[in-house]
């Protein structure tokens, strides 16, 4: 499995940064590629929701069913596929000096052969272009947002 980590600074509180990262339907707005986020199950939020999601990395469509398996309010939320592309997503919130302290864990693994060597030279080079989009889109976001 392939390991991405990042952190991020973000100027609000963290209530409301945890609000928009929460909200399955902004989703879509912030995520790099994300072109489907939807739900599955009646409950959108917390442990037991699941999602159907769709994310775009060059020539290729990554499908995957994902459920979310630890949700701690205004603390943490990690989401693990239960079918389809193999990935866990971990986001924590921390307060910080000047707002929300971000850190994100992304794991994903490619398939095997001819198939994952040519989704590797897809998706590996294009990693920190998608963590630097997501991280502005999000910043756009919450900013917009009227979460409180």
């Amino acid at each position: 499995m392939t390991q991405v980590h990042h952190q991020a600074q973000l100027p609000f509180a963290r209530e409301r940064v945890f609000a928009y990262v929460n909200d399955y339907r902004s989703v879509p707005d912030w995520m790099f590629g994300l072109n489907k986020f939807d739900p599955l199950t009646e409950q959108t939020s917390g442990v037991g929701s699941t999602f159907d999601a769709s994310m775009k990395l060059g020539p290729k469509t990554l499908h995957t069913k994902i459920k979310c398996t630890e949700w701690v309010e205004n603390e943490q939320i990690t989401l693990e596929s239960i079918d389809g592309f193999s990935v866990s997503m971990s986001w924590s919130f921390a307060d910080a000096d000047a707002g929300t302290e971000l850190s994100v864990v992304f794991d994903y693994q490619l398939p095997g052969g001819l198939a994952g060597r040519a989704l590797g030279a897809v998706i590996e080079p294009a990693i920190s272009g998608v963590i630097k989009h997501t991280e502005a889109e999000l910043l756009k976001g919450v900013t917009g947002s009227d979460a409180a």
